[in-house]
């Protein structure tokens, strides 16, 4: 989290990536490319069964200003504009996604050694208010995450979370939905040498009383290939294999398998990342 405390996102972030980031059962590629004004366009597709779905991500940066704008296959166009160090610490988001009148919001993120403070708002007549907050240090942080609907009078959702940070242990504990759903996670480096990295996740709902427990790890086979598996207490397993092989270009095959119905096929995913 570096020296202080983050964003209320951050809580939990680490055995959330180790448990379920690059894991999918599609086929994406992913290619990058850079002009000579230094102006990165991202063309990406996705294959999901009979349906192929991609996008076109244009990047403009200049100083502390830059601008995203995506434009997917179904005709939608997502424009993101971020200021960074507006003041230190500071910084300023405003978005829209075209047709969706609705979408625009300004957001502003502040970070400082004992707080983190994230509040946006919808650029709209009864807009959606949403607002998380931190404070702590990078070692302790204790923080909520709020959203108001100002046309409905009511909260969207009521979030709050603790963290704890010492050398190579992260573990939290949030309680989400209303207070209705109690998360804790746990993330250990066992070697940082070989990148070899255990966690894991228990929700408790305390509405229905049904616990989901998932664990996983990773591990460094060489500077250039990651393994990655985790398990959950439904039976399903997955994996992957990951390797760079060239700078900042990835490829990536991941698999699924439900151990209490082996006798359907597994699932197989497969991502390729490019950039030159």
């Amino acid at each position: 989290m570096g020296k202080g405390p983050g964003l209320y996102t951050e809580i939990g972030k680490k055995a959330r990536d180790l448990l379920y980031k690059d894991y999918q059962g599609d086929q994406k590629l992913s290619i990058t490319t850079y002009s000579s004004t230094g102006v990165a366009i991202t063309t990406t597709g996705t294959n999901k069964g009979d349906l192929f779905v991609g996008d076109v991500l244009t990047q403009i940066k200049n100083k502390n200003l830059t601008a995203d704008i995506k434009v997917a296959s179904d005709s939608s166009i997502l424009t993101t504009v971020t200021y960074d160090e507006a003041t230190p610490g500071l910084k300023a988001i405003l978005s829209a996604k075209v047709p969706d009148q609705k979408s625009a919001k300004v957001e502003l993120q502040y970070l400082h050694p004992h707080a983190g403070i994230c509040t946006s708002v919808g650029l709209t007549a009864s807009p959606v208010v949403n607002f998380s907050g931190v404070i702590g240090t990078s070692v302790l942080a204790l923080g909520t995450d709020v959203s108001f609907d100002t046309e409905s009078g009511n909260f969207k959702h009521f979030n709050a979370g603790v963290s704890f940070t010492k050398d190579d242990l992260i573990a939290s504990l949030t309680l989400n939905d209303k207070g209705e759903k109690l998360n804790a996670s746990y993330y250990h480096i066992v070697n940082p040498l070989k990148n070899t990295v255990v966690g894991a996740e228990v929700t408790h709902s305390l509405k229905s009383q049904v616990n989901t427990i998932t664990v996983g790890a990773q591990h460094a086979l060489d500077p250039l290939t990651t393994v990655k598996t985790r398990v959950n207490n439904a039976g399903i397993a997955n994996a992957l294999i990951q390797h760079e092989w060239r700078p900042k270009s990835f490829i990536t095959i991941s698999g699924e398998v439900d151990s209490k119905a082996i006798e359907k096929s597994a699932k197989v995913g497969f991502a390729l990342a490019l950039k030159p």
